[in-house]
Formats: structure tokens, sequence, C-alpha cells
């Protein structure tokens, strides 16, 4: 965890847990930071981001406080002594409806209410005293970070296994860049090849996008995926394969070689 890390953003008063810890991010000194902060301020909900890290801290926090736990949750609403919210279930395709007594701990989904403006006022300090955590800070590497927000593009253009190398990806970037948007990617360009951060990749277990057009290049459609794009207004695809799943969803689609189809297409947005 940083020296001051959030406990909540944009719902209810705004608290800065304050635990002096040095190692960045680590989910039992937040966890500990955060039950402390709890004790003292008897919340009706704690609320955490639903990212990789966050998911961590909510089970693990709601563990301890011995509250429920409500995950990758949305819409949240009060309803007298309950909290119910709204989850994604079969990949995107059922929604269903969860509920926990209060008080309790969510994990929401990201991007479910707006961010923080920068510079607000009235922002309260809990100090927790010292955290001391079992893991020892060894080495700092810089995180190699997005330099788009995905959940705010008009365009994305997004990259896939299709691509035979990360060199390759510069087609993409090209394409984006031609049509005002942003680069994103699947989860295996990401998290299995390393080739894009993980910021960019959409999907359930990634980014849920929203755009006024979304352009899939070498990208199958897997349920995971195509969970995390379903409600962007124009959906195109390029693909070699004519069975792609990707297909089923797209409104238009191209059967064909990216490696040929998106030079053309760069070709006619330049004449």
């Amino acid at each position: 965890m940083t020296e001051r890390s959030r406990a909540s953003q944009g719902a209810g008063k705004d608290l800065l847990v304050d635990g002096g810890a040095e190692v960045v991010e680590d989910p039992d000194l937040t966890v500990e930071a955060l039950a402390r902060a709890a004790a003292k301020k008897r919340p009706s909900a704690i609320l955490v981001g639903a990212t990789r890290t966050g998911r961590i801290v909510a089970a693990r926090l709601a563990a301890k406080l011995r509250l429920g736990c409500l995950s990758d949750v949305y819409r949240l609403k009060v309803q007298g002594s309950s909290i119910l919210g709204e989850r994604d279930v079969f990949a995107g395709k059922v929604v269903a409806q969860v509920k926990a007594d209060l008080p309790c701990v969510a994990s929401v989904k990201v991007g479910t209410y707006p961010k923080m403006s920068e510079g607000r006022t009235g922002l309260e300090v809990e100090e927790v005293g010292s955290l001391q955590g079992g893991v020892r800070l060894v080495e700092t590497l810089e995180k190699r970070a997005a330099t788009t927000d995905l959940r705010s593009a008009s365009v994305i253009v997004s990259a896939g296994r299709g691509f035979r190398t990360k060199e390759d990806l510069s087609l993409a970037e090209d394409l984006a860049r031609a049509l005002g948007g942003a680069l994103g990617c699947s989860r295996p360009l990401s998290s299995d090849y390393g080739w894009l951060p993980e910021e960019l990749h959409i999907g359930l277990t990634g980014v849920t996008v929203r755009p006024s057009l979304y352009l899939a290049l070498g990208i199958s459609g897997q349920l995971q995926h195509i969970a995390g794009i379903k409600e962007s207004k124009v959906i195109a695809a390029v693909n070699t394969d004519k069975d792609a799943p990707i297909f089923q969803v797209a409104d238009y689609g191209i059967v064909g070689d990216l490696y040929q189809v998106v030079p053309a297409i760069l070709e006619i947005l330049k004449s």
C-alpha cells in the first residue's frame, strides 16, 4: 500500500487512511489499515475497486471483520438494512442481483462511479498507526503504464493473437492514431505475452468499454472478451476465421488477413 491509501472514493464521506507503510500495494497491509479505520469509524459499507489487488483486499477485509462481501458488483443501492448490487455472470450473458446485510464489504466494478474531481477539499485523514508487514521491499521496478483511459475513448482499435510479433502491433497503433482512437488488446497480449500494459486488456477480467466504434483485429471473440465490449455502439472485426465468435456480435466484419486489411484501410484514410 502507499503511504496514504484511499478508503473510499465518491461514495459517502471521503477518508484517507495513513499507515506509514513502505511496501506498495501490499494487500495485507491495506486490509490491516482499513480494518483499524473501520473499527473507529463504523462505516455501513466499505467499497473497494474491483482491481486485481482490490478483489483480494475486499475478500480478506470481509473475513477479518466477519462481514458479508459482494464481489464485482455495480448499480449498488441500499434497501432497508441490506445493500443490493448487480453482477455479470456467465461471461456477461446474465445479470444477477446479489444482496448482503449491512454493514458489509463490496468490490465494485471499476468505472461504475465517476472519479473524484481534482482538488476536492474536505478530505478526512485517519491515522491508524504504523503498519508492519511480512513483506520486505527489495527493489522497485517501473510499471509500464497505459497512456489512455479506455473507458473514456470513443474509438478503440483492439489487437488480438492474430498479430504474430510485438513489432507488428504498430499496424494497430497506426490505425488507432488515424481514427483518433485508443489502442486496446485481448487478454493474451497483455497477460500471456506481456506485449502491452494490463490496463489495455479489455474483457470480463479487464476493462469494460463503451466506445462509439470498437474495431477488433485478429481477436477470436471468446465470451470473456465479448463481456467487455458488448455495450459498444458499433463493433467491427477483422479475422481470417469466418466462424470466429466475434462475427456473431459484430455489426460489420471482414474475413481476411489483418496484415492485408489494415494497410488497405490506412491507405483509404490517408486519401
